[in-house]
């Protein structure tokens, strides 16, 4: 397991909508990053390699100079090739320990767990730094992905030692349930990106994690 550099980080996981229109990708990015996520992840499935470092490299010159760290969805190699913070890695992306190895112990190491308690373990042993559990609703990003129980986000709070993540279909109004059943970050794409003040948006997400 890592040196828990990230031990204790919550509030809204921004991930970005696919956009092969890179000026357009980061005029979003920009607007998300001045209401201050958590974390923000770039999501780029495009089979264009070149586009994919093209738009990684831009946003995480943004997030640099936004103070945000960044995250590089399902690429190891990108992710450190463009100095990111950190990559999330989903079941067909890659041994975990190794991406562990690769990272060194204070980068940001992912893992999407989906409705699976067994890969959240294995996740963890291995030297996750969280796991993601969902579709916690339904998805507009991923329309058939499995749902996942909301049982598990207190659960690995209680038993992983490790940070929680909630995705899938979350919005502000379904928020305030996953942040009590356990989830320390909201990985979010729609409600945030779609969002009439994206900035204002990922505010309100953010004051879900302020002690009142």
């Amino acid at each position: 397991m890592s040196e828990r550099r990230w031990a204790g980080w919550r509030g809204l996981y921004a991930v970005t909508p696919e956009l092969d229109d890179t000026d357009a990708l980061l005029l979003a990015v920009e607007k998300v990053l001045a209401g201050a996520p958590a974390l923000l992840q770039y999501r780029g499935k495009s089979p264009d390699a070149a586009l994919r470092r093209e738009q990684a490299q831009a946003v995480a010159a943004r997030c640099r100079a936004a103070g945000v760290p960044l995250v590089v969805n399902d690429d190891l190699g990108l992710a450190l090739a463009v100095g990111a913070e950190g990559v999330h890695l989903g079941r067909d992306d890659g041994d975990i320990a190794a991406a562990r190895a690769a990272l060194g112990p204070q980068r940001l190491l992912g893992v999407s767990c989906y409705d699976e308690w067994g890969l959240a373990q294995a996740g963890a042993s291995a030297g996750a730094d969280y796991v993601a559990f969902g579709a916690m609703y339904p998805s507009p990003t991923k329309p058939q992905a499995v749902r996942a129980p909301l049982e598990l986000l207190g659960r690995a709070r209680r038993e992983l030692g490790v940070m929680v993540v909630a995705i899938g279909g979350i919005t502000l109004e379904r928020a305030p349930a996953l942040v009590e059943a356990g989830a320390d970050l909201l990985a979010v794409i729609t409600d945030v990106f779609d969002a009439a003040d994206p900035a204002a948006r990922a505010g309100a997400y953010r004051q879900l994690y302020v002690p009142g």
